[in-house]
């Protein structure tokens, strides 16, 4: 039997399997979620790109008689790949950068034959080659690497001396037209991911809520694991927002759609500073609903119910690309409940926690449309 001690009970082995169980769980499940979120916005890209590398082999290997057609279908996918985020300068970088890779790795195994001195030579000439044509990066990443491929794996092959550098051609001329004529909306990706990342921020807020109201140590740990665990999400929301406004610059879609993206980018920092707040709420809330006094802790539980239910709000906001305005009213109004003079009134652990409240929303009011100072003021007078 395991005895108490003066800081409170003993946690027993089992509590503490349990405890580790309940934090898998929490762990797998926002993976399970993340992961299904990724795999949602890739399929359509995916089944695209694969389409194009079959196009690309086939209008090699029948059209031009090849007959081991390798790189069509391996520059169709590299131009295209995976990310939803297919503007047409980047596919013609890396269609471009692809082509004089394999050009002149062809070139030099024709001439001089293959070895560690000729892959020397052919990734500088070739990385040159791609600085004097463009500045992209991808462009002259991707002729070093293809000129690697070409020249340390040869490969006999019909179609002459330049019947891989064909091939490639064939294969980013393929990626080129998919993704010409299936143009994206910039503003998709960061959208859905604002949206889920935002769900998490307000899922960590209500299991919050929930574990005040219980005083449950069980509750108050899940919301600190479930906001680690978000971690992922609002780091992928943060970079694509930020890829997709960077590639506004060069696309005339971005281009009518850059202030939003421009929007979204600060939502996402935005929020991810909320998260960190938020987890350092959590783990502050632990002692103070956990110890041996006897506290109300409904009043700050219901603030934070609250704060949940805007970034709920929120979040659908984001997802639509609708203006946030009810979401202003509902966290304004959290703002001005967030005072620790009421809310904590004679218990200044409980007032340390308003406190922090105030933190977030001020970040969430901001993601809301809210200026600093409108969101500022909003907050009582300490």
């Amino acid at each position: 039997m395991t005895s108490g001690s003066a800081h409170g009970p003993a946690v027993g082995p089992g509590a503490v399997d349990v405890a580790r169980t309940a934090w898998r769980r929490l762990l797998l499940r926002a993976r399970v979620r993340q992961g299904g979120s990724r795999v949602r916005a890739a399929l359509v890209p995916v089944l695209l790109a694969a389409a194009a590398a079959g196009i690309a082999y086939g209008i090699a290997r029948y059209g031009l008689g090849h007959a081991a057609p390798f790189f069509a279908p391996v520059a169709a996918w590299i131009c295209l790949g995976f990310s939803p985020d297919r503007q047409l300068r980047r596919v013609a970088e890396v269609a471009v950068g692809v082509a004089i890779g394999v050009g002149l790795g062809d070139v030099v195994v024709h001439a001089i034959g293959s070895g560690w001195w000729q892959i020397a030579v052919v990734v500088a000439v070739s990385a040159l080659a791609a600085r004097f044509i463009d500045r992209g990066a991808m462009l002259t990443t991707q002729a070093g690497v293809q000129a690697i491929v070409i020249v340390a794996l040869p490969v006999a092959q019909s179609g002459g001396p330049l019947g891989r550098w064909t091939d490639a051609l064939v294969g980013g001329a393929v990626a080129f037209a998919v993704a010409a004529l299936t143009p994206g909306d910039p503003r998709r990706r960061p959208r859905l991911l604002g949206a889920e990342a935002m769900t998490e921020l307000a899922e960590v807020l209500d299991v919050l809520a929930r574990g005040l109201r219980s005083r449950e140590r069980g509750d108050l740990d899940a919301a600190l694991v479930k906001g680690r665990a978000s971690e992922g999400a609002l780091e992928e929301w943060q970079s694509s927002a930020s890829s997709a406004r960077e590639l506004a610059r060069v696309s005339a879609a971005g281009l009518r759609h850059r202030e939003e993206l421009g929007v979204l980018e600060r939502q996402a920092v935005l929020a991810d500073r909320a998260m960190r707040s938020v987890r350092v709420l959590a783990r502050r809330c632990v002692p103070v609903a956990t110890g041996p006094e006897e506290r109300d802790l409904s009043a700050l539980a219901d603030l934070v119910a609250r704060l949940g239910t805007g970034v709920h709000v929120l979040a659908e906001a984001v997802g639509s690309g609708r203006d946030p305005a009810v979401t202003r009213e509902v966290l304004l109004e959290v703002a001005r409940a967030a005072d620790p003079h009421v809310l904590g009134a004679g218990d200044w652990q409980v007032q340390s926690l308003v406190l922090l409240v105030r933190s977030p929303v001020v970040d969430l009011l901001e993601a809301a449309g809210a200026t600093p100072e409108q969101a500022r003021a909003a907050l009582p007078e300490l």
